[in-house]
């Protein structure tokens, strides 16, 4: 076989090389390794056409960890890439083309070079060029011009691959982001002032690492916000770790957080904890009221510190972690009776977001409904509606249990209903805490069925209409009703546009 059949079987062991790449940096770094070595020159290049700039650059000079730009125009590289043609020259200083500038910033001293056009094989187009230098023995002749022709032709399509698996792997994981993002936003449903306000916070600081303290009752939803967090954060394609801390027993829980080592206790195996397995990424803590001083003490560390020592361990071991947290609990009150530090509270709450009760966000009640039971009816493959009067009966109730009760709630119906309209009857139960039926006084035997019903709309009314902000357009849709149908209601019970009486009417 002859010296250049071997160095073109050589090429095709350095295509299959290059198939396994995608990284272009790793690519062009293997690429010029592999052409100094078969040409036997001292170093290798490979340069970059950015034509809008007119300038070529290099992310990889072998023997080199400059990255190098010029102007394309100057320069043997340059004439290369602009003419497409072969350029080999055995005494560098003594060729007016040569651009002794790169020496000058390298400290380098190049003798001979020997370049060649990077030309994309599908459609002609130039998108660089392939140079070695200083061939260790004489200089380069036609065979190493046949043989860095061919490794040229085949780096420009692997070049080219890796661009654009680059360019798709950026635009994949932007995508993903913002689906996922969206998709965790979407997950918190609410057009009330309040949530909406939550939606846009969330929005505002989804490029911050801070961490947050996330405050409500039970069943406002506080697990949806860390979720929201995370995923339309730059940590999104990181783990995001979920702990509920008051379903620790007190002996595991440093173990459970830090990690443990083999051997601390018989048949004990080391055990990676919630905050490695987190490194990278975001950690939920629930109901983080609920630890003891001495566990408290030991996150407070890990937060300063930034390294967690695992159960029996001996060296530290550091993490990057985003700790989101909530309570139900004040903590406030919390740290007065001494059960929460106060040094903690405060690196934890850097930023802070109170999820109401669902009793505060009233008008938010038949889009949680209809948003629940969408799911129901996806789940079974069937579908239902809730009537208006139901809808109503569920915008009084107070639900202690928040929007958890109303889910549940939800899919009670579902599981119960014998026609595709959901009424007030097909409730399996009465809903709990009726604010209606503690503020309304009973009517008495006297009173006819009509003005019975008139004073139960009009307070139906008044009381949504505060509920939604006083907007005529939500509190409609909330009593299935038309605008002009609330509109003809509003001036029968002479009702003003925030539900109060007007002066003279009648009681």
């Amino acid at each position: 076989m002859s010296r250049l059949h071997e160095k073109l079987s050589a090429i095709l062991t350095i295509c299959q090389q290059m198939n396994s790449v995608r990284d272009l940096g790793a690519l062009l770094d293997l690429v010029a390794r592999e052409a100094a070595r078969l040409l036997e020159a001292d170093r290798a290049s490979i340069f970059l056409l950015d034509r809008e700039k007119m300038e070529l650059w290099s992310k990889v000079a072998l023997g080199s960890d400059e990255i190098i730009r010029f102007d394309a125009r100057k320069g043997i590289a340059g004439a290369a890439a602009l003419t497409g043609k072969i350029v080999n020259v055995s005494d560098a200083y003594n060729d007016s083309r040569f651009n002794q500038s790169i020496d000058n910033q390298t400290g380098y001293r190049t003798r001979s070079l020997l370049a060649v056009p990077l030309q994309n094989l599908i459609d002609g187009e130039v998108v660089g060029a392939f140079e070695v230098l200083n061939k260790k023995r004489g200089s380069f002749d036609a065979e190493d011009e046949e043989v860095l022709k061919s490794l040229a032709a085949q780096s420009a399509v692997a070049i080219q691959t890796a661009r654009s698996i680059g360019d798709l792997t950026k635009e994949n994981a932007s995508l993903w982001r913002e689906v996922e993002g969206q998709f965790a936003r979407h997950r918190i449903v609410g057009n009330s002032p309040k949530i909406q306000a939550i939606l846009q916070l969330i929005e505002r600081i989804r490029d911050s690492s801070v961490n947050v303290l996330i405050s409500g009752e039970s069943g406002t939803g506080k697990d949806l916000v860390a979720k929201a967090l995370h995923y339309s954060s730059l940590r999104s394609r990181r783990p995001f770790v979920a702990l509920n801390c008051a379903a620790l027993p007190e002996s595991l829980v440093e173990s459970e957080l830090f990690g443990i080592e083999k051997g601390v206790a018989t048949g004990v195996n080391p055990r990676m904890g919630q905050f490695q397995a987190a490194d990278g990424g975001t950690l939920f803590l629930d109901e983080i009221g609920d630890l003891s001083l001495a566990a408290q003490a030991k996150i407070l560390r890990v937060l300063e510190a930034k390294v967690v020592d695992r159960v029996g361990g001996r060296t530290s071991i550091p993490v990057d972690v985003r700790v989101l947290t909530a309570s139900n609990k004040d903590l406030d009150a919390e740290i007065k009776k001494g059960n929460f530090r106060e040094d903690l509270y405060y690196r934890l709450k850097v930023l802070h977001i109170h999820m109401p009760a669902l009793r505060e966000i009233r008008e938010d009640i038949p889009l949680l409904a209809n948003h629940f039971l969408a799911e129901c009816c996806r789940d079974l493959g069937k579908q239902f509606d809730l009537s208006p009067s139901l809808l109503r009966r569920m915008m009084q109730s107070d639900w202690p249990g928040n929007v958890r009760q109303l889910q549940n709630q939800i899919k009670s119906l579902v599981a119960c209903a014998r026609k595709r309209v959901i009424g007030e009857e097909d409730l399996p139960e009465r809903i709990p805490d009726m604010r209606a039926s503690e503020s309304r006084p009973a009517p008495s035997p006297a009173a006819s069925l009509k003005s019975a019903v008139e004073d139960l709309e009009r307070q139906m009314i008044a009381e949504t209409l505060h509920a939604t902000g006083n907007n005529q357009q939500k509190t409609a849709k909330a009593l299935g009703l038309s605008r002009q149908g609330l509109i003809n209601k509003l001036k029968r019970y002479r009702l003003n546009s925030s539900g109060t009486r007007l002066s003279g009417a009648a009681s």
